[in-house]
């Protein structure tokens, strides 16, 4: 779920619930925005603005099915197969924008929403900062435009320093960064 608001305020995240998901939480889902050592924070944010939304699904009603399940798609969806086997490889080089939404699409069936922390001062290309599927409530890939009651998928999110990405300009190069770890 992608609402404007945390759907319930009083269920705080317990990162004690997902510690056997720890591993797999700092290897497929970091931070690679905020570098610090204690990642939790951007759990806390996911958790509270969007897990306590899909909690509302008897698959995703505890912090451990949500992060569970979110793990789960994540593999099932397997971007850097999809991306490499289109020879777009992370940290290598320089990609066209529509060249990436091109396979994305293609090989999806869906439009996946994009975002880029803008290029710095003296650069050129903008980085991908986020690649987001989006799915319906039975966790079928769906194109991410927006749905009634909604906000706008190309809003970046506003807390916890998200605000630096932006809509990906499709006439800049595009640079598809390496994992951060």
């Amino acid at each position: 779920p992608d609402k404007t608001e945390d759907c319930n305020r009083t269920w705080h995240f317990n990162v004690t619930e997902i510690k056997d998901l720890m591993s797999d939480m700092k290897h497929y889902w970091p931070d690679v925005l905020h570098s610090s050592l204690n990642r939790t924070q951007f759990w806390k944010h996911e958790w509270e603005k969007h897990g306590t939304c899909a909690a509302t699904l008897q698959t995703l009603n505890s912090q451990k099915k949500y992060f569970g399940k979110t793990l789960e798609l994540y593999q099932h969806v397997d971007l850097n197969s999809c991306l490499l086997k289109a020879g777009i490889k992370p940290g290598s080089s320089y990609y066209q924008m529509t060249a990436i939404k091109e396979v994305l699409t293609s090989f999806y069936g869906v439009t996946p929403k994009i975002q880029c922390l803008p290029p710095e001062e003296g650069e050129e290309a903008q980085t991908i900062g986020q690649i987001e599927f989006c799915f319906t409530k039975e966790l079928q890939l769906r194109n991410c435009t927006a749905l009634e009651g909604e906000s706008s998928p190309m809003q970046a999110d506003s807390e916890l320093g998200t605000e630096e990405l932006s809509v990906c300009d499709d006439t800049l190069p595009t640079s598809y960064p390496s994992q951060v770890q």
